[in-house]
């Protein structure tokens, strides 16, 4: 084989710091088109992208040259800091610490797009610390809740 591929989705979930309620729907549009833009910068297509007042959940295609953990940096860092310098907030605006990450089989793409598209009407339901638990045992992965 002469050159490498890959496809490997991702699903990740980006929380606001302390869970604040940030995330207003007046600037909603905005924020996800600075988060947008930083997946560009890494060369990430970003399929789908949604979420609440307090964190955001992303699918994309991860580029071969790249870990989940320094795409997650750089568009965490880089959003926050464009969100801070455009004033779309009075408060300082940043990330909680760390992330959620999964790997999506091509099968369960769709799945996942519908789940991300619902946000808003999910989380009128199950809380974002629910959520958060859920998939964790789901998963089998440690809880831990950054405060």
């Amino acid at each position: 084989m002469a050159h490498s591929r890959s496809k490997i989705w991702v699903h990740a979930i980006l929380g606001v710091k302390h869970r604040e309620a940030l995330i207003t729907s007046e600037i909603e549009q905005p924020v996800h088109d600075i988060v947008k833009s930083e997946f560009e910068k890494c060369n990430c297509v970003l399929d789908c992208l949604n979420g609440t007042t307090n964190h955001l959940h992303t699918l994309f295609l991860l580029h071969p040259d790249c870990s989940i953990r320094q795409v997650i940096k750089q568009v965490k860092g880089a959003s926050s800091h464009a969100i801070n310098r455009s004033d779309l907030m009075q408060q300082k605006f940043a990330w909680q610490v760390g992330f959620a990450a999964f790997s999506v089989s091509e099968s369960r793409v769709p799945v996942i797009r519908a789940y991300i598209s619902r946000q808003k009407e999910h989380h009128r339901k199950v809380s974002y610390e629910e959520e958060y638990k859920r998939v964790m045992l789901l998963l089998g992965l440690v809880l831990e809740f950054e405060e």
